[in-house]
């Protein structure tokens, strides 16, 4: 068999909204093969499985790691739970690929970290923005130094979750807040641009009357005088652009977490446009990305490679300890 297309099957750890996004998406992606779902709950397991035709349903996470026809598992579980549920995914031998944020803090990271070099398996966080066509044609034009040398990078994510006290956005037994659950997609994405973390960061948040920051805007800065202006709210809309300026021009990704285009402006030169038609989300590439890995005998993706992972959560934790925020399972 051509190991380019060798059959990969999944399993899919929580029967969530985002899980259905994903589940819809990996149908398209070459070589994947759905094969089971797993929740608390076996009535909500089948429900999922019968909406998306997938063939074995449980209702304890146990047994779907013990299946040992899945090859990797789709963790798609509130962060909170994260931790103990990828590492019980490794110890049965399962490869992961784990929905962001990837844990609560640091420590639980690099726990995880630690746990899939010891078993030599594949891990990987599902930051699924980063392997969007357009993104990957925004990093094609920074390799190819076409903006020049970066020195700025501007990035917002915010929504208007509502006022729920007791859901998951706003619930701090749950790890809520505006950071973990939209702030993570503007910090990996400076993260990405720059290559690096901060050597110095400063930060404001509104901490609402849930204990959890509704609002937050870090500033970055960065060895050779680079800085990064981010934004994130679960209680206010944004236009949600991301905009990456160099000696030489810059680069707008209008609504980058979703990103269908990215224009390049190169000062004296016409505005350049890329523009993806995709009819899906997009989290198929990921999925792709995660299989081409497993195929090669690799252990983790370059693009999304575990211990920049493990660096973004310290980032997170810095920025949560200058607000004295902490979760009851910390």
């Amino acid at each position: 068999m051509d190991t380019a297309k060798k059959k990969i099957n999944w399993g899919i750890m929580g029967p969530g909204s985002i899980s259905s996004t994903f589940a819809k998406d990996l149908v398209y992606a070459d070589g994947a093969e759905l094969i089971a779902v797993a929740s608390r709950s076996s009535e909500k397991a089948k429900q999922f499985a019968d909406e998306h035709g997938i063939p074995r349903a449980y209702g304890s996470y146990d047994e779907l790691v013990n299946d040992p026809d899945v090859d990797i598992v789709y963790v798609g579980t509130i962060h909170p739970l994260h931790k103990d549920q990828v590492l019980a995914c490794l110890q049965a031998g399962k490869a992961v690929l784990c929905e962001k944020p990837f844990t609560i803090n640091a420590a639980e990271a690099r726990e995880i970290a630690r746990a899939a070099r010891e078993q030599k398996l594949f891990i990987m966080e599902a930051m699924w923005t980063r392997f969007l066509p357009p993104i990957v044609k925004v990093r094609e034009w920074l390799q190819a130094g076409l903006i020049g040398e970066v020195k700025l990078v501007k990035a917002d994510f915010g929504f208007d979750a509502g006022w729920n006290p007791e859901g998951r956005l706003l619930n701090k037994e749950l790890g809520g807040g505006a950071l973990l659950d939209a702030g993570i997609y503007p910090v990996s994405f400076a993260s990405m641009i720059c290559g690096e973390q901060p050597s110095k960061i400063m930060s404001s948040a509104v901490i609402g009357e849930t204990g959890v920051d509704e609002q937050f805007s870090p500033l970055f800065e960065y060895e050779g005088g680079r800085t990064a202006v981010l934004n994130g709210a679960i209680r206010l809309n944004m236009t949600n652009d991301a905009y990456v300026y160099g000696t030489k021009g810059h680069i707008h990704i209008p609504n980058f977490l979703f990103s269908r285009k990215a224009t390049l402006h190169v000062n004296g030169e016409e505005p350049l446009d890329f523009c993806d038609d995709r009819e899906i989300q997009g989290y198929k590439f990921e999925a792709e990305a995660a299989m081409d890995s497993l195929r090669a005998g690799q252990l983790e993706n370059e693009i999304m490679p575990i211990d920049e992972t493990v660096q973004i959560m310290e980032t997170m934790d810095q920025i949560r300890n200058m607000w004295g925020l902490r979760y009851p399972t910390e």
